[in-house]
């Protein structure tokens, strides 16, 4: 008979900590997947010539751009400690937006341009992650009790 105490961990359910530790690791995941996908994209011939005129594809690449860009990867970036250090709603909404932001985020680019296949290959695992961590966060955390105030 299983009892609670020695039930399998994934049968348990997690505490707030581990739910933090486990979101935090999701974006770092998907943080080094979105690196690892730029990194190859500039090592490909066409996207670097490209690069080389200030385009990558039809897109010029103004400092706008670039400050869009900067802007869109750091929400994975903060992710990583933000699902450490919030608790109750405030983890749950932040994660809740920003897996769905990603997920959306993700999904558009696809459709801009044509993908070469080791984008589409990053993009399903960076899309099925936000999304993974989107519902996480909705369905799990839902009604996660909040911390206990400390008094000094």
């Amino acid at each position: 008979m299983t009892t609670p105490s020695t039930a399998p961990a994934t049968e348990r359910a997690r505490t707030p900590t581990q739910q933090g530790s486990l979101l935090s690791a999701l974006w770092v995941f998907v943080t080094l997947n979105y690196l690892y996908c730029d990194i190859i994209t500039v090592m490909d011939p066409q996207i670097f010539k490209d690069l080389a005129t200030a385009h990558m594809g039809d897109l010029e690449v103004t400092q706008g751009f670039l400050l869009g860009a900067g802007i869109l990867v750091e929400i994975p970036i903060a992710m990583t400690i933000l699902s450490r250090v919030l608790h109750g709603a405030a983890r749950r909404w932040s994660n809740v937006a920003a897996g769905g932001i990603m997920t959306i985020v993700q999904l558009v680019t696809l459709f801009v341009g044509t993908p070469t296949p080791y984008y589409v290959f990053f993009s399903v695992i960076e899309i099925a992650s936000t999304a993974w961590i989107a519902w996480y966060a909705w369905s799990r955390l839902a009604g996660s009790p909040e911390p206990a105030m400390v008094r000094g």
